[in-house]
């Protein structure tokens, strides 16, 4: 039997995770970073059973880029929590609602405004924070300088929020080659120096730089995409050592026309912030090429089209993992291409 035969049971689309794989990446994370710098990003999992398995290697501090995330990972028995998007208007109640409710678990979160701080500071008693650096994406934080340290000073003379220290993630770094990764990293972390003092924890690095900085410093790193990786790291950065472990499951719903296949993999099941033809791969159709793409179709071309017929299998390879699983309420598990006849809950899929 092989493995599309082991999934005839499993409506499609549907996404499947192999636990097996899930294991290995981590056991990679823990090797490159070790476990004691470790603070995963819950973002592209969501998942209260993979905090579990990452609590159980040892894993006690986590990275959250959601509300739902952060209580998820406190009700699942995380040690720590960080907020990594300042929280605004309700979600402020929302946060201080969460340090109550979870006594045993320690909660941060960054900022990089002082009248946001000041409120964290009255409404959320024990909260510690972080202070978000722009170190290049021009994303969200405050760039080195001046303003970086006018912001340490007065945070840290809040009365109650404690300053733990700074926040600085790289997710512009993109450069497929290594060395020059490096050069980036070497760059900021030379910049995080002139503002950092001796009694600030620093958390910086993504996937693609996380064993750069672990390398580079004894600061925390956030590493998200490389529990179960996806196609588009994979084909960036080739010799990082993780293995996909989460694919998309879908079907042959229609053969329209000459040459052409219709899937149930629509926008819907797969993230479509890519162009076309870098949402997902299909390794049994590496020729076919994308024509179109709605809510609940793909329609691709193939010369081989005779092959197929509605209702035969496919797997196809998410380019971008993490809006992916966000699309689905549920994995199915597997297991050395196995299915487990389990599924595990998308539970902070919902904000």
């Amino acid at each position: 039997m092989n493995q599309l035969d082991e999934l005839e049971g499993i409506p499609s689309p549907a996404l499947l995770l192999d636990v097996g794989k899930v294991e290995s990446n981590l056991q990679q994370m823990i090797s490159i970073a070790g476990v004691d710098r470790l603070r995963p990003h819950l973002k592209t999992h969501k998942m209260r059973e993979v905090v579990q398995l990452q609590i159980r290697a040892g894993i006690r501090k986590f990275k959250a880029a959601t509300l739902a995330e952060l209580e998820m990972a406190a009700d699942a028995g995380a040690a720590e929590v960080l907020l990594a998007i300042q929280p605004v208007g309700p979600n402020i109640a929302r946060l201080a609602e969460a340090v109550a409710a979870y006594p045993e678990t320690s909660f941060f979160a960054v900022i990089d405004d002082l009248e946001t701080a000041a409120l964290l500071d009255q409404r959320c008693k024990g909260l510690g924070l972080f202070i978000d650096v722009d170190c290049g994406m021009h994303r969200t934080g405050v760039a080195f300088g001046s303003a970086l340290d006018f912001l340490i000073q007065e945070v840290g003379n809040l009365s109650q929020a404690q300053l733990m220290g700074l926040h600085v993630y790289d997710g512009h770094l993109h450069d497929p080659d290594r060395v020059s990764r490096r050069a980036s990293v070497l760059e900021i972390h030379q910049q995080i120096q002139k503002h950092r003092e001796d009694s600030m924890t620093v958390i910086a690095g993504g996937s693609p730089t996380f064993g750069l900085w672990a390398e580079e410093s004894g600061w925390d790193c956030s590493p998200g995409t490389s529990l179960f990786w996806d196609q588009g790291y994979s084909d960036s950065f080739p010799e990082l050592p993780f293995e996909i472990a989460a694919v998309l499951l879908t079907r042959v719903i229609s053969k329209p026309g000459k040459n052409r296949l219709c899937l149930d993999l629509g926008h819907k099941a797969v993230a479509a912030e890519n162009s076309l033809e870098e949402r997902v791969m299909l390794p049994d159709l590496p020729q076919a090429k994308f024509l179109g793409q709605s809510e609940e179709h793909l329609v691709v071309e193939v010369e081989d089209c005779h092959r197929f017929k509605p209702g035969d299998s496919l797997l196809a390879y998410p380019r971008h993992i993490c809006p992916t699983v966000a699309l689905h309420r549920s994995v199915h598990l597997m297991r050395d291409g196995r299915s487990l006849n389990e599924e595990w809950r998308v539970a902070a899929r919902d904000r």
